[in-house]
């Protein structure tokens, strides 16, 4: 019988410590380039020892973070030798020493009897070891209206593709509400047709506040009107005619609407009831463009360059000849303490800055390289893409490439878009090649049910049937889950609605 006791074991083993400096390194991934900013704001405020890098600025040499480009048209990506020389930017190992010979050796530093005061500098300096950053506090702002709208995009049940197109409407918005630009254009820079840039469009119109997303003031006061079931023909005959109205040609007005005087001015009162330009409930200052963390463009050869916009990049540096300076004038314990902390603070921050820069240029740089088929064609040629392809491609954790695509966004040729819409699910190809994109086939079979003619209505498996033809193999039962989710009718209903 085994006798019970009690004994003591060495054990050794190894695990991640989550120091104080590597959760700051995530937190700051995660930040877009405005909260970014703002934190860095706050740093340069609070740390004597950061100071605003101008260098670039006073017209010396531009030492931007990181630049890589894919250099051929298959896809092959390339870094220049130089943009990878700060180890592992995966930012998901251990860093327990990362930083830990980045300060200056303030230990043993002489009390030259200078007159520097650090009395009144408060304790912990840029308080990096303290309390943890909270993003919250640098998003107090009000909410912008490309925010907004994009908030409620999120709950819309759409498919990437159609996702990725309503994105670019929003985010072509103004100031007061209206998407002015021109739909054909779009289309064309989309690879889509114009019909379907105008139905995401209908659809993002119907998003609060009423009458966002109008090509004009007649289309805005149209959808608030028919929001409040007010758009009835004397009404729209009214909002068609705002030209006599403002000229206060009252008789042309009451003889196209077909009312009287006291109908007309009835209906003249409900239109000023209307907001003309809703995007203005956000505020001048809230209504910011997104500004792109990346610039993607083709090269002559066919190939995409991709780099970082460093207009976004805080450019910071730490003044060392400061640092040694007051460092010899410390005279007690505690501001020593406050200087070297300052010192690793700042070290770390210029640091994490030129790491955090260089991850986000090289998942980009990837996702690039998988979806170049979409840069060159357009949204339906969009491949299957996950996190765990990219973060392997790369060499980093699935968490880090999901904290780098959210909120970060890349300016291509075909417009601005989040880094994260270029994931998709994959469906299989029927010869065992290369796996389609779901969105892809998603794209495929609205595009089949948009061109059919009351002769031909296709039901399920006649989709799946012209899907195999084109090496796509699919259930009947996946196509009607992709038309549901689309909120297009079977065919029997589609037949119906055809012949009214």
């Amino acid at each position: 019988m085994a006798k019970l006791g009690q004994r003591l074991e060495a054990r050794q083993g190894q695990g991640l410590v989550m120091t104080p400096q590597l959760q700051q390194a995530i937190k700051l991934l995660q930040l877009n380039n405005l909260e970014l900013a703002e934190f860095v704001e706050e740093e340069l405020e609070r740390n004597p020892l950061l100071e605003r890098d101008e260098r670039v600025e006073a017209g010396g040499e531009d030492e931007r973070p990181a630049q890589a480009e894919t250099t051929d048209p298959h896809g092959e990506l390339s870094f220049d030798a130089s943009s990878t020389s700060v180890a592992d930017e995966a930012l998901d190992a251990d860093r327990e020493a990362m930083y830990a010979d980045s300060a200056p050796d303030m230990a043993g530093a002489r009390d030259t009897g200078g007159a520097v005061d650090w009395s009144r500098a408060g304790k912990g300096g840029g308080g990096f070891d303290g309390e943890e950053f909270d993003a919250a506090a640098h998003t107090s702002r009000e909410k912008t209206l490309r925010e907004h709208l994009h908030d409620q995009l999120a709950d819309l049940a759409l498919t990437s593709s159609d996702r990725l197109i309503a994105a670019h409407l929003i985010d072509m918005a103004d100031d007061d509400g209206y998407m002015r630009a021109d739909l054909a254009e779009t289309a064309e820079r989309l690879g889509v047709t114009v019909s379907e840039v105008e139905a995401i469009l209908s659809c993002v119109q119907g998003f609060e506040p009423a009458g966002v997303m109008a090509r004009g003031l007649q289309e805005c006061l149209a959808i608030q009107l028919a929001e409040r079931d007010r758009l009835d023909p004397a009404m729209a005959a009214l909002v068609d005619n705002l030209p006599l109205l403002a000229k206060h040609d009252y008789v042309a007005l009451r003889g196209l609407c077909e009312v009287d005087q006291d109908d007309l001015e009835d209906m003249i009162g409900e239109l000023k009831r209307l907001t003309p330009k809703p995007g203005l409930a956000f505020g001048s200052d809230s209504t910011r463009a997104v500004e792109p963390d990346v610039y993607v463009r083709e090269r002559p050869d066919g190939s995409w360059a991709v780099e970082l916009n460093t207009d976004t990049l805080p450019r910071v540096l730490m003044n060392n000849r400061y640092a040694a300076q007051i460092a010899g004038s410390a005279r007690s314990a505690e501001e020593k303490t406050f200087i070297t902390e300052c010192a690793q603070n700042a070290s770390w921050l210029v640091k994490s800055l030129d790491q955090r820069a260089r991850t986000i240029l090289k998942v980009a740089s990837e996702i690039v390289r998988q979806q170049d088929a979409f840069f060159a064609k357009g949204v339906a040629w969009l491949r299957p893409l996950n996190l765990k392809t990219v973060a392997d491609a790369v060499g980093m954790h699935e968490s880090t490439v999901s904290r780098v695509t959210s909120n970060k966004y890349v300016s291509t040729p075909r417009g601005l878009f989040e880094l994260k819409y270029f994931f998709t699910s994959s469906i299989a190809s029927a010869d065992g090649g290369e796996a389609y994109s779901a969105e892809a086939v998603r794209f495929r079979i609205k595009a089949m049910i948009q061109g059919e003619t009351i002769e031909e209505i296709m039901s399920d498996d006649a989709i799946v049937d012209r899907l195999l033809a084109d090496g796509i193999e699919i259930a009947r039962r996946t196509v009607a889950k992709y038309r549901e989710a689309m909120n297009i009718p079977s065919s029997v209903q589609r037949r119906r609605m055809m012949k009214r």
